[in-house]
């Protein structure tokens, strides 16, 4: 097979959630962990942060990943979903896994991925594996893909845990409460490792604590040891609070909600410097956090796709992350004459709560991602109704960015989000 036979293998043979959902959904370790031993257990071959989250976690990943490149090590990065290109997902220092790599090793493997009856995403992560053992890397950032405790990549023994923040997100797999989604997610913390958090809830924070404490894992709130304050220059001013040491920092990665990202990185960075082997120079910090989106190719957030008019993608998806997006879109507003926003879901979203976040004085277009799990444009249309959200629809994503140039002028600003589908047919 050459490359496109092997990817429309293994978007077919191993349904991923990507394409149908919960449907590809297979929790529990025993398929990845017969299938690593069978390659070699490539994964004990380097130390790992493992990193899960609803929201962020992807922005943390790359964050750190960064970070550690500018400090000199050879990082491997394993995040998903990509947007354009499968072998986003396994990168070395910031490089894609060749074409050539993956066909060779869907070759080599392909019976035993099917007599195990591997997901697609177990798959991708024991290639991701078996890809960073081969190149020799020095140190991994792997992010979940689903959850934490069930998750194909919760086979790993890391250096530090960390977990961004627990919002209600896939709650037909993760549960219905913060609580349950927050214990999912604390699975992913080992015995004696620290265990870092993010973002802190009242709601949840007892079930990080009586996991850590079965663990005995130090239990480390991001929140008590940094603040990221905004500037006036659209920076930030990041204070170690034990010392009270500051940073000055303008980063690449431009949504508002990246001040959260970058403190639980900073807590993350911190505790990898002090208190393991690394070795993390105030420079390579300040480097690395200033320009991950350049370094390791992150796209997607709150990206800025041309000026005049000014036009801004997110893939921000559901309320817990939509509520940060809604409110830098209401800033977006204010600093234009008019505020068009093309939007599109998937059907298995909290979509009617998304809705009611966004700002009501917006034009708005409504469209479906192309996708099995799209949520109709008609359909997404009478939602928005409801919310008060008034516009036109455009079935397909190939339309509709011409139609809201069409309609736009130069001091009009464009935002295109809803689903990291959408986003990946504009970008």
């Amino acid at each position: 097979m050459n490359y496109s036979e092997t990817l429309e293998y293994l978007f077919t043979s191993t349904p991923s959630f990507q394409q149908v959902g919960a449907d590809a959904y297979k929790p529990g370790l025993e398929r990845i962990e017969d299938f690593c031993r069978y390659l070699g257990s490539p994964h004990k071959n380097f130390p790992t942060i493992h990193i899960a989250g609803t929201n962020g976690k992807g922005s943390t990943s790359h964050l750190i990943a960064s970070v550690l490149m500018k400090a000199g090590y050879r990082v491997g990065l394993f995040t998903s979903p990509h947007l354009k290109d499968f072998r986003e997902r396994v990168r070395v220092d910031g490089k894609m896994i060749s074409e050539q790599e993956v066909v060779e090793f869907v070759a080599r493997h392909r019976e035993k991925m099917e007599a195990l009856q591997l997901s697609f995403f177990e798959m991708t992560t024991a290639m991701a594996f078996d890809h960073f053992s081969r190149c020799d890397v020095e140190v991994a950032v792997i992010e979940t893909g689903l959850g934490g405790r069930l998750d194909a990549t919760n086979i790993l023994r890391p250096m530090a845990s960390v977990v961004t923040n627990v919002g209600m997100d896939h709650t037909d797999l993760l549960g219905n409460t913060l609580k349950q989604i927050a214990a999912e997610k604390a699975g992913i913390a080992k015995p004696r490792t620290a265990l870092i958090l993010g973002e802190r809830s009242e709601e949840y924070d007892s079930v990080f604590a009586d996991r850590a404490a079965a663990l005995q894992c130090p239990l480390i709130f991001a929140e008590e040891h940094f603040t990221a304050d905004p500037t006036a220059e659209g920076g930030y001013t990041l204070r170690r609070k034990r010392d009270g040491r500051e940073f000055a920092l303008t980063l690449d990665l431009k949504g508002n909600y990246q001040q959260h990202n970058l403190v639980t990185a900073a807590a993350a960075l911190d505790y990898l410097h002090t208190s393991t082997p690394l070795t993390i120079p105030r420079r390579a910090f300040i480097e690395g956090v200033e320009s991950a989106a350049t370094t390791t190719h992150l796209a997607g957030r709150w990206q800025q796709l041309q000026q005049r008019p000014t036009m801004i993608c997110d893939t921000g998806h559901n309320s817990h992350g939509i509520k940060y997006v809604a409110r830098q879109l209401r800033e977006l507003q204010l600093s234009h004459q008019r505020l068009i926003c093309v939007i599109g879901f998937v059907r298995d979203k909290d979509v009617r709560q998304v809705l009611e976040l966004m700002p009501r004085e917006a034009h708005y277009i409504f469209t479906a991602p192309a996708t099995q799990r799209a949520l109709p444009a008609e359909e997404l249309a009478r939602l928005a109704t409801l919310s008060g959200l008034c516009g036109e629809v455009c079935p397909t994503a190939t339309e509709v960015l011409a139609e809201a140039k069409k309609i736009a002028t130069a001091d009009d600003a464009i935002f295109i989000g809803g689903s990291n589908y959408l986003v990946a047919e504009i970008i």
